[in-house]
């Protein structure tokens, strides 16, 4: 049963993620929370500013899992984020009170109702992610892990 669930939420993600990319050329929108547009497609590189929930961006290629953008509300504003940060269709930021990640399952058709019904059905401990959803790690110390760990830091 645990495999089925895994497949078909492995399914849904490729899906979702073959028929909303975001091309070169294209207008795209913030769908995270905040966006972090960095001075290059290193995980680790500086970052040159944020953007919002929203802000409409230019797509000026795309490199891999990264996108190079221009923010249209401040052409100084340009560097790369993860396509994972932007959506083809507009995005409107509401004065609702929702997180990052709710906004993120619920483009997946991830919601609280589909939550509640998985904790009704079944043993799932959703107390357990939502702690390990909490943990925050610094950028620094989680480039000082890799480093110290000798683990690949290549972009």
């Amino acid at each position: 049963m645990k495999r089925l669930i895994f497949l078909s939420v492995l399914i849904l993600m490729v899906s979702v993620a073959l028929f909303a990319q975001v091309k070169a050329g294209d207008t795209a929108w913030v769908s995270s929370k905040t966006a972090a547009v960095k001075a290059s497609t290193w995980f680790f590189a500086g970052t040159k500013g944020t953007l919002n929930m929203g802000d409409q961006v230019a797509v000026l290629q795309i490199n891999g899992s990264w996108a190079e953008v221009r923010s249209s509300a401040n052409s100084s504003l340009s560097g790369w984020t993860s396509v994972n940060n932007l959506s083809s269709r507009r995005v409107v930021a509401t004065g609702a009170a929702v997180t990052a990640s709710e906004v993120s399952l619920a483009g997946k058709g991830f919601n609280q109702e589909v939550e509640d019904s998985y904790k009704t059905s079944g043993n799932f401990n959703f107390d357990d992610v939502d702690k390990t959803e909490a943990n925050k790690v610094s950028q620094d110390d989680l480039y000082k892990f890799v480093v110290d760990g000798r683990l690949f830091t290549g972009e």
